[in-house]
């Protein structure tokens, strides 16, 4: 039984996926809070716009909550005439810096 080899899991639609090490994660952020600016009062104005709760606006702000695909459609109907790449960006992030697992070695 080996117990030194790190697997980053990651769930993929309809299963499970275990991959190993030499991988980069990409992390989606957003140029929302920047576009805002211009066109929304307020956070709970650019909320109302993109059909979500205001908690979330705060979350995703703050680092606390990620990127669901609920935001990226609202990100859509309160900047219709945006391109995803005018909201949002990939960041890599190392695995070693994110939840990784340690998992038992198949013999």
């Amino acid at each position: 039984m080996h117990l030194d080899n790190w697997h980053f899991c990651g769930y993929n639609m309809p299963c499970w996926q275990v991959f190993d090490g030499g991988y980069e994660l990409m992390i989606v952020k957003t140029r929302v809070f920047e576009l805002c600016n211009g066109n929304y009062k307020n956070l709970s104005e650019l909320a109302y716009a993109m059909g979500i709760s205001v908690s979330q606006i705060y979350r995703v702000r703050e680092g606390k909550r990620n990127i669901n695909q609920k935001f990226i459609v609202g990100a859509f109907q309160a900047f219709p005439g945006c391109k995803f790449d005018d909201l949002f960006y990939l960041v890599p992030q190392s695995l070693k810096s994110s939840a990784l697992v340690r998992v038992q070695q198949a013999s």
